[in-house]
């Protein structure tokens, strides 16, 4: 171990030091040292200080420690990351115990109804950005069971971009509006971020993820959530298992398209929090089955890859998802403020049964959110906010401090004591107790060679995708890195694409239109290519056909026949469907029979983006009026372009065709509604793809 270099052998451009390359020496070039607040010459900003290559950190890392507070506290009070959510309460109830393996009450009584509070996110955007953003989505639960508060803190993607907490806030100064200019808000596609990335090979696997439809979900309803990390799960003997927790939604996963997250941003900024709270509202609850994948020793020792690297995953086919229970959001905020603004979640929060590991990522997240919350909310007393106090009692010998809300009684504020009987005691029987692991080696700052292989599990991510999800994945780079002003970053890039794949990267070079001639960086671990695809990796492998939970968009305008639309909402609705009128005024249309139908939205305000499928009920003269209407001829016109199941009347064909649509599988005409509604169950027509956009 100890003859290990510092940082593994991926190589860098000379005179950078980048997160996987060599390090290289400043001296006698134009760089300055880099030094620590105190003016301490850094010798590595790339490692933390390790008991041995994969060991856990130590917290005498003074430089990561300073380096990770003053990023903690750079903004004050907007969350520094995850600033724009929606949360909601809930609960957890488990259907599957895991005594075997956990002496965690939550995870060994079943039938328990656990209290819970979820909190979605977007990650770079600040608290006035728009939803539909790319973007990972945060996606934390904080349990509050009768051992303590469990938070499960984690995203919607099982990977992250880094292998060390050390180079977060580079990632996050990198990715956020660059600091000359305050722009641009939300977007990673600027040159900062593709800088960064194109230097830090270890980011590869998660710009598969990030450029995949994963970053543009549908709904927070239709997101996978994942722990990212491995923990472990500790059992009355003191055994310990590995485990990664998942959230699987029970209305399956589900993402929108590129140009339709664009003009939703617009036309919605509020998109995926006003559709959870109406879901909510409705009484449709939100659900999600937890599974857990649990492994031993052994199976970590045998692995192709390190499972305390946070930027790989083990594929489901390996180790199987076991389902143990699921979460119902069933109850929205009070208070935006008081609860989705002021809850803290910290990794640092779990209960006996539930341990870290060394991942070095977790490692440094365990600082760096608790001192966060001292930031954000004021001071060390946050946990007595009522959304993140524990439902089970709270006691120890902490006082005063700010924002102290409490009024401790008598003497005796310390242990031990022999002043009064009835003062807190520790309790090594149910206390919390860490597994002990056995640690050898040399301090030093390294990373592990078994951390080295960055460009294998990129590679069968990719090829894990269908033929449509590998399309918008390529679509996604070579508009990330249009944005991208500066050429070099650009070739950079490629480079280290080609790693992945060399079509994938000529791919994109040529929707860039990039003639000069790909080269691979050099790296020291080429990507394997003997990895088996894992379909679980891919949304649309999985998808199974369904409107429930889904929105039925239906425009209608004066001389439409009321009968059929009350006839469509009623087959709605029995699918578990939604269902929304939308007419030139918001008043509603005169319908065939002198009639009147409701509106739910006036045109303008309820273009196509909003729903997931579309129906034409027009009459002749009503589809001729709406013809003149830009904003009609835009619903339809969307609808097609963003590859949707559209139902119509005969009468609505003038409108179609003023619109574009090219009669195909999804263009379904209205006789019976129940036809048209499983059409539309199946999703989007990916078959009409190539016939409305560009496919490099």
């Amino acid at each position: 171990m100890s003859n290990l270099k510092p940082q593994h052998a991926e190589t860098s451009p000379a005179d950078l030091i980048g997160s996987g390359g060599e390090l290289h020496q400043v001296s006698g070039g134009s760089h300055p040292q880099m030094t620590t607040n105190q003016g301490v010459v850094i010798a590595d900003d790339e490692n933390s200080l390790r008991a041995n290559p994969r060991g856990p950190t130590l917290l005498e890392d003074v430089s990561l420690l300073e380096k990770l507070q003053h990023f903690n506290h750079e903004r004050i009070p907007e969350r520094v990351v995850h600033a724009r959510g929606a949360a909601a309460h809930g609960y957890f109830e488990l259907t599957d115990s895991l005594a075997e393996f956990s002496k965690a009450k939550v995870l060994t009584e079943v039938g328990v109804r656990t209290p819970l509070f979820t909190r979605f996110s977007t990650v770079a955007g600040n608290a006035g950005s728009a939803d539909t953003a790319r973007d990972v989505r945060g996606f934390a639960v904080k349990l509050y069971t009768s051992e303590g508060n469990w938070d499960l803190v984690g995203n919607n993607i099982p990977v992250f971009f880094i292998q060390d907490a050390i180079k977060f806030p580079d990632l996050i100064h990198a990715a956020k509006q660059e600091p000359d200019r305050g722009f641009p808000q939300a977007q990673t596609a600027h040159d900062t971020f593709w800088d960064w990335a194109s230097l830090t090979p270890e980011s590869t696997h998660m710009l598969m993820w990030i450029m995949s439809d994963r970053t543009i979900p549908r709904s927070f309803r239709m997101m996978e959530g994942f722990g990212v990390h491995s923990f472990r799960l500790i059992n009355h003997a003191g055994a310990s298992t590995y485990v990664k927790f998942h959230w699987r939604p029970a209305l399956g996963s589900q993402a929108v398209v590129w140009d339709e997250a664009l003009k939703i941003s617009g036309g919605d900024p509020d998109f995926h929090r006003r559709d959870l709270w109406d879901s909510i509202e409705q009484g449709a609850f939100p659900k999600w089955e937890l599974g857990v994948q649990l492994f031993d020793e052994a199976f970590a020792d045998s692995f192709d890859f390190d499972i305390l690297d946070s930027t790989k995953l083990i594929p489901e086919e390996l180790v199987p998802l076991r389902v143990i229970g699921h979460m119902v959001l069933d109850r929205n905020p009070d208070n935006y403020f008081s609860e989705t603004e002021q809850v803290a979640f910290c990794t640092t929060h779990v209960i006996p049964g539930i341990d870290f590991t060394n991942d070095p990522l977790l490692q440094g997240r365990n600082q760096s959110y608790l001192d966060t919350q001292l930031s954000r909310l004021g001071g060390p007393n946050f946990a007595q906010l009522p959304i993140n106090a524990p439902r089970c009692p709270m006691r120890n010998f902490q006082r005063d401090g700010h924002m102290q809300m409490g009024t401790p009684k008598g003497r005796v504020s310390y242990s031990p004591s022999s002043l009064s009987p009835t003062t807190e005691r520790q309790d090594p029987v149910n206390g919390f107790v860490s597994f002990p692991a056995q640690e050898s080696g040399d301090k030093m700052r390294v990373r592990s060679e078994t951390f080295a292989d960055h460009y294998s599990q990129a590679r069968q991510f990719f090829f894990s995708q269908t033929e449509p999800e590998q399309n918008h994945i390529v679509s996604a780079f070579i508009f990330e890195l249009s944005k991208v002003e500066t050429e070099a970053v650009r070739t950079m890039m490629l480079s280290r694409l080609v790693n992945v794949d060399e079509m994938l990267a000529k791919r994109i070079a040529e929707g860039l239109g990039h003639d000069a001639p790909l080269v691979a960086a050099p790296t020291k671990f080429a990507a394997r290519t003997d990895l088996a695809t894992s379909p679980m990796l891919s949304m649309l492998a999985k998808f199974k056909p369904t409107l429930e939970g889904r929105k039925v968009g239906c425009l209608v305008a004066d001389g439409t026949d009321a009968v059929q639309v009350t006839a469509l909402e009623a087959a709605a609705k029995a699918v578990g469907a939604n269902f929304a009128v939308i007419a030139p005024k918001v008043g509603g249309a005169k319908s065939s029979d002198g009639g009147k139908i409701r509106a739910d939205f006036q045109l303008a305000g309820g273009p196509s983006v909003l729903f997931d499928t579309v129906v034409l009920a027009l009459s002749k003269e009503g589809a001729a009026m709406l013809a003149r209407e830009a904003a009609a001829v835009a619903f339809v016109h969307d609808a097609f372009a963003h590859l949707k199941v559209i139902g119509h009347t005969d009468g609505a064909k003038y409108l179609m065709e003023k619109a574009g649509v090219v009669p195909d599988a999804g263009v379904v005409r209205l006789a019976k509604p129940e036809a048209f509604l499983a059409a539309a169950s199946k999703g989007r027509i990916w078959d009409r793809e190539p016939s409305v956009r560009s496919v490099f």
